[in-house]
């Protein structure tokens, strides 16, 4: 019975293993790892890596997820994908991984992506990007046990050039969570939707109750925290990623970003609990 019990916990998908592992922490935080040379005022890897590491080691007691932007990590070269392997290692295994890499291709080349994010370096879910169709996002979502965030209604000012055009009297963004839902078998597959169009969130949730959000744009984009957490928590669940407001909190010192992300949950559970 007891290896029943294992074997069952195993195969949970990933849809219910974030949705256990945010009502265990009573937690909807997610800490973006985007490490910007820029504002660390250095282009020394092994400085950047320091403070990747100390972002997480000051918000493991918070945060849910992580999602490290390969963007970051990739302009480096191979030492930048060294430096992400160790990252993914130093998060561990108690924290949803989430490779923020916008991946997606025709269907042979998206199982390599698929192959490098959840094989090599060992993340739980990763961001697609769905312009390519339902095959580009299907290699992705074999394994029920790792997830697809599934671009639907992204939280930059421009997405309205194309996630806004009426495709049959309903927005494309309408069009791309439909595709979603349709293609959710394994209970692995949930959508970006942005804190900066709250109405769309809102109106997206009503009309698909049960796939897990990951919302950016709450902190430097002007996204409001509280309508995108009650919002997505009406149903479902709803993970608020924070980058900049929390890796470059006040002087960038462990105490700073551990308040800053203290802050944050303190807020969170205020408007939920």
């Amino acid at each position: 019975m007891e290896k029943n019990l294992v074997n069952l916990a195993v195969m949970s998908s990933f849809n219910k293993r974030l949705k256990k592992l945010i009502e265990k922490k009573s937690s909807w935080l997610c800490v973006g790892l985007d490490m910007d040379p820029e504002k660390l005022g250095t282009n020394d890897i092994s400085a950047l890596k320091k403070h990747t590491f100390k972002v997480i080691d000051a918000t493991r007691d918070f945060t849910v997820a992580y999602k490290p932007n390969f963007a970051f990590f990739e302009r480096w070269g191979a030492a930048g994908y060294a430096w992400l392997e160790e990252t993914v290692n130093y998060i561990g295994d108690d924290h949803i991984k989430i490779a923020d890499a916008k991946r997606a291709d025709i269907g042979n080349t998206s199982e390599q992506y698929a192959k490098s994010i959840f094989g090599h370096f060992g993340f739980d879910c990763a961001t697609i990007n769905p312009y390519l169709g339902s095959d580009s996002i299907l290699p992705f979502t074999k394994n029920k046990e790792k997830g697809v965030f599934v671009l639907c209604k992204t939280s930059n000012n421009s997405s309205t050039e194309l996630q806004d055009l009426l495709v049959d009297g309903e927005p494309l963004f309408k069009h791309i969570a439909n595709l979603a839902n349709r293609i959710n078998i394994n209970d692995n597959i949930g959508l970006v939707i942005g804190a900066t169009t709250p109405k769309n969130l809102k109106k997206i949730r009503e009309d698909f109750t049960d796939m897990p959000f990951l919302i950016p744009g709450v902190g430097a984009q002007g996204g409001s925290l509280s309508k995108s957490l009650i919002y997505s928590n009406i149903s479902g669940v709803g993970l608020i990623n924070v980058s900049r407001g929390i890796s470059f909190a006040g002087d960038m010192s462990e105490k700073s970003i551990h308040l800053a992300a203290a802050s944050y949950l303190d807020q969170m559970r205020k408007i939920l609990i």
